[in-house]
């Protein structure tokens, strides 16, 4: 967690979530989860604002102790992560086409993406280590936990759209970009840009009208509870972004965090699976095949294409990325599917294209502290 149409494609009008993730429902798979160190700081040594733990900038910084990376390089770097992240948003969107055609309830299309993911990140994992050297434990932890928190995220988006339906339950969900938006501010001092402000709510009205809530009714039987799931829902995804996030800054690494969080999304979904229900681990192959699809497409190069961006970007800029979602998979579902978007969802998508191409291009650079670090620290 968690994408707005994503999420309502993969759900369809059943209260269980098909999706997983943050490709599969923008939470969303979408989806949905990196809260660092309590203090802010990178649990693997990283300063808060990004900087490398020895020196080096992750946007183009000399990491050995030499001189700093020109602006030039700084914006390259800058237009790399963002293509990064909007590569990768695409990728997972295709989660919700996938894991509907796959036919599989929330918690097994959850297990199995992540499961079927793991040997290839595995592999990845270790020929990375092998050229760059061991990650710290307490980074390795982190990443863990992360997982967790997307496991949790799906678990409660599935509450939600049973209690308050799909397209409440959509904008509830996708309420970790304020989330995050804020504990970047207040707790990681990256001050957003003054016009990412001003497209943030341009956006958020677009992931309204993209959802189908629209002239539509809410189709839940129990508002509160639904209310409360869904804002644990932005809550969790929210801590898998910033932690996740906070366990990739100031080292090369980029398959042994998602490596790490993926084991634990996988084995979270399987305890929560179980104690809940909705489990099946009998997968026939029809169902079998798109999950594994999932997995490489989603969880695997999506999600790699996501974490690679995340040192290099605002937090708050990356939450805004994933936004775009649900718009690729609204095309992708009509292309695929044959579900034609409505008026307003149409509308919906052009506000989210244009709110995230305007924040992004006015925020051309890394957010600085409120408050700069004295010379020489």
């Amino acid at each position: 967690m968690s994408a707005p149409y994503a999420r309502t494609v993969m759900t369809g009008k059943d209260p269980a979530r098909g999706g997983a993730g943050p490709g599969a429902a923008g939470s969303p798979d979408g989806g949905s989860p990196d809260g660092g160190s309590p203090d802010g700081g990178s649990p693997d040594g990283g300063s808060p604002d990004g900087g490398s733990p020895d020196g080096g900038s992750p946007d183009g910084g000399s990491s050995d102790g030499g001189s700093p990376a020109g602006p030039g390089m700084r914006a390259d770097g800058h237009r790399r992560a963002l293509a990064a992240a909007g590569l990768g948003a695409a990728c997972i969107s295709a989660s919700a086409v996938l894991i509907k055609l796959a036919g599989t309830g929330t918690a097994t299309a959850a297990f199995y993406r992540c499961f079927l993911a793991l040997p290839a990140l595995a592999v990845l994992a270790v020929a990375e280590q092998r050229r760059r050297g061991p990650r710290r434990p307490r980074a390795r932890a982190g990443a863990f936990a992360a997982g967790v928190f997307l496991a949790v995220d799906l678990v409660l988006w599935n509450h939600a759209i049973a209690d308050v339906g799909a397209g409440v339950a959509t904008v509830l969900g996708n309420l970790q970009v304020l989330f995050v938006t804020g504990v970047a501010w207040l707790v990681l001092r990256e001050r957003p840009d003054r016009r990412f402000l001003l497209a943030l709510p341009v956006v958020m009205t677009g992931v309204v009208l993209v959802s189908g809530l629209a002239g539509a009714g809410t189709g839940g039987s129990h508002p509160l509870g639904g209310i409360v799931y869904g804002a644990g829902t932005s809550l969790a995804y929210t801590a898998f972004l910033l932690i996740l996030r906070q366990t990739s800054v100031g080292t090369p690494h980029v398959a042994g965090p998602l490596a790490d969080a993926t084991a634990g999304a996988a084995l979270g979904s399987l305890l929560l699976g179980l104690a809940f229900g909705g489990l099946q681990l009998d997968v026939p192959w029809h169902s079998l095949r798109w999950l594994l699809v999932v997995s490489v497409t989603s969880q695997t190069l999506g999600w790699l294409l996501i974490t690679s961006s995340l040192p290099g970007l605002p937090a708050a800029v990356s939450s805004l990325l994933l936004l775009l979602q649900p718009v690729a998979a609204m095309g992708l579902a009509a292309v695929v599917l044959g579900e034609r978007p409505s008026l307003p969802q149409a509308a919906g998508a052009v506000l989210v294209c244009g709110g995230v191409l305007a924040a992004t291009r006015t925020t051309g650079r890394r957010p600085q502290p409120d408050r700069q670090a004295p010379a020489g620290a």
